[in-house]
């Protein structure tokens, strides 16, 4: 029997408590210590109650559940006893231990978990992304990620604390699905300067990286009667991905050592195209003059362009080279974020659209989310306009130079068979092979072996040359160099396709 008393309020009255979603009433009359010992045991034994989680204060317990305090620190004096929770002072009452959960016979085993389908397939799923990321590596060579531990936490944590300081309770609240008016005027600003783009901040809408750009745009483009964008190929089979989605075809425009082929585009009929023109993902060639300017003839004669200008910034043997948008602003839509420059985590980016879509666009970012959350947004404004975010950027170029060199020797002295494409700019080279390689297999004999990247026919949607697409930003040289290596043991092992 419980050494508890009972006071009168428990005999008169029964609560229940947000915790654990306990119910007071289904405890048996005279034993409310022993059965919320046994509650609290199996939210232990369940996950329910992790070791290191802090059970509420006995007092604020027994006021929860209508019970006298000392039915729950006698049932807490049970579980000091089993050693399953301490007493930690202010700390409170922590668990350290979880009691074994004995199945009953009446329990069915577990069933055994279905085995993982293949992660490396020539035709990827939609989830391939989120399978790569998760799969564990010594080494991770995938395109597209930033050097993390570069991400400026003094300057955010500063740029953080000056917003803060002059925010009033009214910023707080739900604001404007365009994004916040400091941002839009910063990111008006770094466009102007950084990509020729002149823009009014009013044109500018702030969104969760180009991921939802592209997803806002294909609800627009679709309720507008376009069933179809076509795509570089070789091209990003992610941004392949979103579009398809949402119900768009992705037909295939080649690309060559100029860019896209305007002349197949013309020849296509699609009414509109997305393209990577300061630096193609993922060859990495510059669209040149000619594209530039029979693309501009095909947009104005009513063709419609998505340009992602995913790393743009990245740039260091050559020249800057304006963005399509700053000469077509009504052709022109205009896709960028801080994820290559930053950290993909803060999903901020903006979208620029012609006059005709921006009311939608804007509505669908309501539909969605009511806009993104405002403190990041003005953190990432201070950075802008102080100056942080061009001194973080100098300071990437000089190291992204001597990563991207040490690949460069690396696949010089360990993969000469290899030839390196896209060097002059962005986060990743591309190597191809002139031999019958499987490139598929190759990336997943590497993945085996401890190192992590992306064959490049993932990104094909047509027969191209094998090859692999290797991110280099995120790690020193020497890893580099070990991971180069490790592919090439990799393809010294993989067989021919």
């Amino acid at each position: 029997m419980s050494r508890a008393k009972t006071s009168p309020i428990d005999r008169s009255t029964t609560a229940g408590s947000d915790f654990l979603q306990l119910d007071i009433s289904k405890a048996p009359t005279g034993a409310r210590a022993d059965w919320l010992a046994t509650q609290l045991r199996l939210a232990m034994a369940d996950g329910r109650l992790p070791v290191g989680s802090r059970l509420p204060p006995s007092r604020v317990l027994a006021g929860e559940l209508r019970v006298s305090r000392g039915v729950v620190t006698e049932a807490y004096q049970r579980l000091v006893e089993d050693g399953h929770v301490v007493g930690r002072g202010r700390a409170g009452t922590v668990v350290v231990a979880v009691p074994v959960a004995t199945p009953g016979p009446s329990q069915p085993a577990p069933a055994a978990p279905a085995p993982a389908p293949p992660l490396f397939t020539a035709t990827p799923g939609v989830d391939v992304f989120d399978a790569l990321r998760a799969a564990p590596a010594r080494i991770d060579l995938s395109p597209g990620v930033p050097d993390l531990a570069a991400f400026p936490r003094t300057a955010w944590l500063r740029a953080e604390r000056a917003v803060l300081n002059r925010l009033a309770p009214t910023d707080f609240g739900y604001g404007d699905p365009r994004g916040t008016p400091a941002l839009r005027r910063a990111v008006a600003t770094w466009l102007a300067r950084t990509r020729g783009i002149r823009v009014d901040p009013g044109e500018v809408v702030i969104v969760a990286g180009v991921a939802q750009a592209l997803g806002l745009l294909a609800q627009v483009l679709i309720a507008d009667g376009v069933a179809a964008v076509a795509v570089e190929d070789p091209g990003s089979l992610g941004a392949r991905q979103h579009l398809r989605n949402w119900g768009l075809a992705t037909p295939p425009v080649a690309v060559d050592a100029a860019g896209l082929r305007v002349a197949e585009l013309r020849a296509s009929g699609v009414a509109a195209a997305m393209l990577t023109p300061a630096h193609q993902f993922p060859t990495g060639v510059v669209l040149d003059g000619e594209r530039r300017r029979q693309l501009m003839r095909w947009a104005g004669q009513g063709g419609l362009l998505i340009e992602d200008d995913y790393d743009a910034e990245h740039r260091y043997d050559r020249p800057p080279v304006p963005a399509l948008r700053s000469v077509l602003p009504e052709q022109v839509c205009y896709a960028g974020s801080v994820s290559k420059l930053l950290a993909p985590a803060l999903r901020v980016g903006w979208l620029l659209v012609p006059d005709r879509y921006r009311e939608a666009v804007v509505a669908a970012k309501r539909n969605a989310d009511l806009g993104n959350a405002a403190l990041p947004q003005l953190v990432l404004a201070e950075l802008m306009e102080s100056g942080e975010l061009e001194r973080q950027l100098r300071f990437l170029r000089r190291r992204h130079i001597r990563r991207r060199d040490a690949m460069i020797s690396a696949i010089s002295a360990r993969l000469p068979e290899a030839a390196v494409h896209g060097a002059a700019a962005g986060l990743h080279l591309v190597i191809t092979f002139t031999t019958d390689v499987d490139d598929v297999q190759l990336a997943a004999t590497a993945l085996e072996l401890g190192v992590k990247t992306q064959p490049l026919s993932w990104h094909c949607q047509r027969p191209y040359r094998p090859g692999l697409v290797l991110g280099y930003a995120a790690n020193p040289p020497g890893t580099l160099d070990e991971g180069i290596a490790t592919l090439a043991t990799a393809l010294h092992t993989t067989p021919a396709s």
